[in-house]
């Protein structure tokens, strides 16, 4: 199966400032704004906010 421009591969960043990322993918026609998922941070210890990076 080839891979889609609809399901672009993004990758997540840390607000918390540490610089952790994560990689996903997102479906263009259903989320067009930027992505916000809470998920754990391991360098700050938490669950915080990760954002979309561009």
């Amino acid at each position: 199966m080839p891979r889609s421009t609809q399901r672009p591969v993004i990758t997540l960043r840390s607000t918390a400032g540490t610089g952790v990322t994560y990689v996903t993918r997102k479906n263009r026609r259903n989320d067009s704004d930027r992505l916000v998922l809470r998920k754990f941070d391991p360098v700050a210890g938490a669950h915080v906010a990760f954002r979309e990076q561009r």
